[in-house]
């Protein structure tokens, strides 16, 4: 496993963002594992994930401006210091994220922060894709800009499980609206740390079962 992929799972863990037990996705499934970026509350993690997130834009989009895009609410923290970020490898990308509600007063509008023009591309940036819901919701709220293009989705893990066919739910994303989506690191990676440690047998199973069943077969 390659050392920033086994740094970052440790920083998922040790900030309680990766947990283990019973849980239910955004999607109404059962899983046995969950990413919570909302566990996220000093300013030294979410500086350290902001880097994560600039090392993995700089690695799959270079040093091409786009505007990030945090979905409210997790997204906000992770738009905010992934911009700051990539702001210290010499990159300064604009931000901007949704209200829950559109706002009837003051600057109005659904957008908070820089505004899109006609003709820029977005990168999303999210903490996790299990089906693929997540994402949908934010391309109808993106639909309001004209003119603009999604040029990459950036998520903390993939978890590898089907979505609406056998496919992932991530490679039914791409499909579906024409952009990648990549992530630092998937539950395949999560399984070999784990594995290196007997006392995780348990949970090792437990997510193996559970990707027998919701995996993605391609």
């Amino acid at each position: 496993m390659e050392a920033y992929k086994r740094e970052f799972i440790e920083f998922l863990k040790s900030a309680n963002v990766l947990k283990f037990g019973d849980f239910t996705a955004k999607s109404g499934r059962k899983i046995p594992y969950f990413i919570n970026a909302g566990e996220i509350k000093t300013g030294e993690q979410i500086a350290k994930l902001g880097q994560f997130y600039a090392k993995a834009y700089l690695e799959k989009v270079g040093n091409k401006r786009t505007v990030l895009y945090g979905p409210a609410y997790k997204g906000i923290s992770i738009a905010v210091a992934s911009s700051i970020a990539l702001a210290g490898n010499g990159l300064d990308v604009p931000f901007f994220f949704n209200r829950k509600e559109a706002k009837d007063h003051g600057e109005g509008g659904v957008f908070v922060g820089y505004v899109p023009k006609d003709g820029e591309e977005v990168v999303i940036v999210e903490d996790v894709i299990t089906a693929g819901t997540a994402i949908r919701e934010s391309m109808e709220i993106l639909s309001n800009l004209e003119g603009i293009k999604v040029a990459a989705t950036f998520v903390m893990v993939d978890r590898k499980e089907k979505g609406k066919t056998e496919k992932s739910a991530m490679a039914e994303v791409g499909e579906e609206f024409g952009f990648p989506v990549y992530s630092v690191v998937d539950v395949y990676d999560i399984i070999e740390y784990l594995e290196e440690d007997p006392a995780n047998e348990e949970n090792v199973t437990r997510i193996k079962n559970y990707l027998a069943v919701n995996g993605a077969k391609a």
